[in-house]
């Protein structure tokens, strides 16, 4: 089993950049794709940035060319960089690993207001 905590959210004027932490803990050997997600209110659960074990990384068009995902091995953390902020980025954002099972952290509220 893996255990997922995501930090790093809060409040942003658009235009602005947060980064989202997601530290993952448990059975990470099995972990073959870690992901972000969001879900703004009144809105489908949205896939925002995906790498797999190999290093691909993949984004939706609403994202792409504003966020980057990344993550550090030796920390067992994945990231998610958020540029040029926009009020429709506001959600809560999900990390989920895809291992022997699929696994969710709590959420981290964005939310980005001027």
């Amino acid at each position: 089993q893996v255990q997922l905590a995501e930090s790093g959210g809060g409040l942003v004027q658009p235009g602005g950049s947060l980064r989202l932490s997601c530290a993952a803990s448990g059975s990470i050997a099995s972990i073959y794709a870690m992901n972000w997600y969001r879900r703004a209110p009144g809105k489908q659960r949205e896939l925002v940035a995906r790498i797999t074990s190999d290093g691909t990384r993949s984004y939706p068009a609403s994202v792409k060319g504003r966020f980057t995902i990344s993550r550090d091995n030796a920390k067992n953390t994945v990231y998610l960089e958020m540029n040029s902020l926009k009020p429709e980025d506001t959600a809560v954002y999900y990390c989920n690993a895809n291992g022997e099972a699929s696994s969710w952290g709590q959420g981290t509220q964005v939310t980005v207001s001027s």
